[in-house]
């Protein structure tokens, strides 16, 4: 009980703040703080993502949230100004449609089964069906390993594929601002050479 109270007050901790961030961040006209701030909410959606038990959800949310778009961010702050201009429409306008879409969001949400809930339909037949039948379907002893390698094979490999596009993208930005900020001695080379 005591670790379901903890666990409890630390996502009500992750949501506030995400919340507090998000109003930041909408506020802000310095883009490179909102490129921080938005590595920062991306972190503490994964937090958020690991506390409810969707692990590789969150390594994705880190990876693809925190990692490629920061870099992606600030490689776009890199050819553009760092402040926001004046928006040309008024921002009563962007607020109503933020509102608007949020609340049908929530609306949409009324029909799930309660977070944890033991009788939600995915604890009560698909659950079962993987812990028992994974086996003589599958031929992998392991139920883990059957989930992500067969039955939902198709996301683990789209899942994969994003952290590896990340990955790579990351490698080449960050490749180029070392190529570009690096030897002086280099640069002055390549240019002789062009």
């Amino acid at each position: 009980m005591g670790e379901q109270a903890m666990g409890a007050a630390i996502e009500a901790s992750l949501f506030l703040l995400m919340i507090v961030l998000a109003v930041v961040i909408a506020r802000l006209r310095s883009l490179f703080a909102a490129a921080m701030l938005f590595g920062i909410f991306s972190l503490l959606a994964a937090g958020m993502q690991t506390m409810m038990d969707a692990v590789d959800v969150a390594f994705t949310e880190a990876a693809v949230g925190a990692g490629i778009s920061t870099v992606l961010f600030l490689g776009a702050l890199g050819l553009t100004t760092s402040n926001e201009t004046r928006p040309l429409h008024h921002r009563v306008i962007g607020l109503a449609v933020v509102t608007a879409t949020g609340l049908l969001l929530a609306y949409g949400t009324l029909d799930m089964p309660a977070y944890g809930d033991p009788n939600a339909p995915i604890h009560r037949h698909v659950a079962p069906h993987y812990l028992v039948d994974s086996s003589a379907e599958i031929g992998i002893p392991n139920v883990v390993t059957s989930v992500l390698a067969s039955y939902r094979g198709y996301d683990t490999y789209g899942e994969t594929t994003v952290v590896l596009t990340a990955a790579v993208g990351a490698i080449l930005l960050l490749g180029g601002f070392v190529t570009r900020s690096g030897d002086p001695d280099r640069r002055d080379g390549d240019g002789e050479g062009a």
